[in-house]
């Protein structure tokens, strides 16, 4: 398992990491299923195989997630770069939710107690809050840095205009700066490559991706024409994540998904994982599953490799439309791009 550089921080993660959005009882239903037992067997299956990074967040399955984590890795805690998030309302409360000094240095603490750790690796908002000023904010997680109590901090879900605000307040009043941003990637969800994968570029963030086969959307159990399994987030629950706003399109990219995992004799899943884990600015792959099975079949994406025949292949059935200024940038000022800028406009650009 190849362990990368999380940004401009000397922080090291394993180029696949583990999800726990599935442990617990969520309300969703099949969310959640998975007790201490299976956390603890799926956890050793993923260390065997390199991961060192798992993800949790305090609002998954009301706190269950983080509990059923703490416990399962207490004997192997110094092993294990453990991130969580805090931003959601997990007390129904005025104070309880957003990213104030008063919720995150609270729920900081409280997550502290269900992971049964001294310190949390890496501590990510779970998303904005423009009620809060940033200031704020990334004061209180400087704050929690020089306690002791995180050793990096994060953003997940920002837009980019949020991300340069963070890093801007930081920059000025000498506080930590956000290290990583987690976000939304896949080959059918591709808008970050617009913004959010060139800022990462351009200032030094690690890109951590969640649900990375977009809800099993990726998975190759979803064909044109059927709904696909049962027990699954897009069958029965109406789950809207992420949302579907071309189902042609959809099919397309699975149809290739397919075809190149038939000829390479892996499933579509890992060539989805694949691919993403040769895109730029990309840390690490954020992979959760309610059996082991499922786990170890993703988990054989970091040694699986394409071809730039494939890779071209999977670019150009899911390529998201250039949008104003780009599609303009590329016919203008293609003379003057930096690395940045070319993580979205190369392939534009003509000989």
């Amino acid at each position: 398992m190849e362990h990368r550089v999380v940004g401009r921080s000397g922080l090291k993660v394993s180029a696949l990491g583990m999800g726990t959005m599935t442990f617990g009882r969520n309300k969703q239903g099949p969310l959640g299923i998975v007790g201490l037992k299976e956390a603890r067997r799926q956890i050793d299956q993923c260390i065997d195989a390199g991961v060192n990074f798992i993800d949790t967040a305090n609002v998954y399955a009301g706190g269950q997630a983080e509990e059923i984590l703490g416990e399962a890795i207490e004997a192997k805690r110094d092993r294990l770069v453990v991130a969580t998030k805090a931003r959601f309302n997990m007390h129904g409360l005025p104070n309880t939710a957003g990213n104030s000094r008063i919720n995150l240095i609270a729920e900081c603490e409280r997550s502290l107690n269900r992971l049964r750790t001294d310190w949390i690796d890496l501590y990510q908002v779970h998303q904005w809050d423009g009620q809060t000023p940033i200031e704020e904010t990334m004061s209180a997680l400087d704050r929690l840095v020089r306690d002791g109590k995180v050793r990096y901090i994060g953003c997940s879900n920002f837009s980019a205009w949020h991300v340069m605000k963070a890093l801007r307040a930081a920059g000025e009043r000498n506080l930590e700066p956000f290290v990583s941003q987690q976000i939304h990637y896949t080959l059918q969800a591709r808008e970050a490559e617009y913004e959010l994968i060139p800022l990462s570029l351009s200032e030094g963030l690690g890109v951590l991706v969640w649900s990375p086969l977009g809800g099993g959307l990726l998975s190759g159990k979803f064909r044109r024409g059927k709904k696909g399994p049962e027990g699954s987030r897009h069958f029965g629950l109406g789950w809207k994540e992420p949302p579907i706003y071309d189902a042609d399109k959809l099919f397309d990219i699975v149809d290739v998904l397919v075809e190149i995992a038939e000829a390479k004799g892996v499933s579509a899943a890992q060539v989805a994982l694949a691919w993403l884990l040769g895109r730029p600015g990309i840390t690490s792959v954020i992979v959760g599953a309610r059996t082991g099975e499922q786990l170890a079949d993703n988990l054989a994406a970091a040694d699986l490799s394409l071809s730039a025949d494939e890779r071209s292949r999977l670019d150009a059935v899911s390529a998201p439309p250039l949008l104003y200024p780009y599609w303009h940038q590329a016919m203008t000022a293609k003379d003057r791009l930096g690395p940045a800028d070319l993580s979205l406009l190369a392939r534009h650009l003509k000989p």
